[in-house]
């Protein structure tokens, strides 16, 4: 909890495994297959029939912070010290940090009909999802008491809160290709909790006393946690059943009579059942926070509040869902020479999340040449963040290579400020973002064919799955 507000918002320049990109819509890679169900990665009569990355991970990147809290934050990250120049106090002013984490270890699909009906594929990938929201005052208070009138009492001025929690998804995947213009498919998966820490601060108070260097903090409201602080291993990360769950995604592809796309996803609708082990404290209390004018104030604010919320321990298992989103997209390809070597395919996606209130628009421009595609992405979303994205791929029939982010810009200044850049530092910018996504996969087995001009005999193809159980709800022939 103590380094929380760093972790969350610099979790992407250490942390290896990352979320989905809007770049990767409607391009066909065995990545986009999984994380949009109706999504083929195979193509009939060109592409050979089993895809796989050959457990070398493909991930990408996703993170933002926002708000006064930017330069504060980067300059105690980077240089040891906070700089709250720009903080206020009594405004209701805040800062929100948002980083979303997944990467597929192990991605295999497999193509099981030569009319192109049908595909199942397995995957193993790891995910992790935090939200955090904290005050200036809280970062204020960080830094010292100057900035503080020690003779007046300070009411609310503390409320924040933070959410993280990382899991393993064992999944299933089945698409079905109902006729040319339609598609269903599905993602089952069971959720191996791997850790999961809320803090909710509702009420909070704080008075100075000046004649003893001292200040009583009172807070009130909900921690959570699933592991021993402080205990927690390597040997944790191994995918264990100690916090089981079960997530769904689901999506359709209709392709129009005038040649558009359309995409209609729900994904990762689930949940995290963490065990008896973990702790639960509903806190209402007070305590002392002592020399308050000393140096390392950080260290000692931290043990008194680590104290309050800490106070009501008690053990209890407790359910999480996860970060479940909508989306909804449309594309269209447009040939942009005679010989059709290049190629133009915007897709436009709105997304919202369902247990939260964040929502993005985003506009995908990749333009195609032969096996070459190069990719403008632009985002923006209900906090007013807007960001330009950047990704080159190299896309053949059974073989694929794409590396890119989503925030180019943003994430040149974080490396700057990394590299201990004060111009980047010390920059209070509409938002402080990193991103950056990789993936590889190649295909191999037959190539696949259509009937027609096959160079294998056929054994008869069956509808698939969901088809036949259609077929039986309204008593049509199943072609046994």
């Amino acid at each position: 909890m103590k380094y929380f507000l760093l972790v969350v918002c610099f979790l992407s320049l250490s942390i290896k495994t990352f979320s989905q990109q809007f770049s990767q819509y409607n391009t066909g890679t065995l990545y986009d297959s999984f994380e949009n169900p109706a999504q083929t990665t195979f193509v009939p009569d060109t592409s050979r029939y089993i895809a796989f990355n050959f457990f070398i991970p493909n991930f990408g990147s996703n993170f933002y912070l926002t708000g006064n809290g930017q330069v504060p934050l980067k300059s105690r990250a980077f240089t040891g010290r906070y700089v709250t120049d720009n903080l206020v106090i009594g405004q209701n002013k805040f800062s929100r940090a948002k980083v979303d984490a997944n990467a597929y270890l192990g991605m295999l699909r497999i193509f099981k009909s030569l009319d192109g009906n049908q595909e199942i594929g397995f995957s193993i990938q790891t995910r992790a999802e935090g939200k955090g929201l904290f005050t200036d005052e809280t970062l204020l208070l960080l830094n010292g008491t100057s900035a503080f009138d020690t003779d007046q009492p300070y009411a609310e001025v503390l409320n924040s809160n933070y959410r993280y929690q990382a899991y393993h998804q064992l999944s299933f995947a089945y698409r079905e290709k109902f006729s040319k213009n339609f598609a269903l498919g599905f993602k089952l998966s069971a959720l191996l909790g791997i850790q999961y820490q809320r803090l909710r601060i509702d009420h909070s108070y704080l008075t100075f006393n000046s004649a003893d260097n001292s200040a009583d903090l009172a807070l009130q409201g909900d921690y959570r946690i699933s592991y021993t602080s402080g205990k927690f291993s390597k040997h944790d990360l191994l995918p264990s059943f100690r916090n089981p769950g079960a997530s769904i995604s689901i999506g359709t592809l209709i392709r129009t009579r005038d040649n558009f796309n359309i995409q209609a996803n729900i994904k990762d609708l689930g949940f995290i059942h963490w065990s008896g082990k973990s702790t639960i404290s509903q806190f209402n209390t007070a305590a002392t926070v002592p020399n308050i004018n000393g140096t390392r104030l950080e260290d000692r604010l931290y043990a008194t509040a680590y104290d309050i919320v800490r106070s009501a321990d008690k053990k209890s298992g407790f359910v999480s869902p996860t970060n479940a989103k909508a989306e909804l997209s449309a594309n269209k390809s447009y040939w942009l020479n005679d010989d059709k070597t290049f190629k133009y395919s915007p897709t436009l996606i709105v997304q919202k999340e369902l247990f939260y209130a964040d929502y993005t628009a985003a506009l995908s421009n990749p333009f195609q040449y032969k096996n070459f595609t190069g990719t403008v992405v632009a985002a923006y979303n209900n906090y007013k963040i807007f960001s330009t994205g950047l990704q080159l791929m190299l896309k053949s029939p059974n073989a694929e290579f794409f590396i890119g982010s989503d925030r180019v810009i943003q994430t040149g200044s974080v490396i700057g400020a990394a590299r201990k850049s004060d111009g980047q530092i010390y920059k209070n910018a509409s938002y402080t973002g990193a991103d950056f996504f990789m993936g590889f996969s190649l295909k191999f087995g037959y190539v696949i064919e259509h009937p027609m001009n096959t160079s294998r005999i056929p054994l008869g193809e069956k509808p698939g799955l969901i088809k036949r159980m259609w077929n039986s709800i309204t008593g049509k022939d199943n072609g046994d």
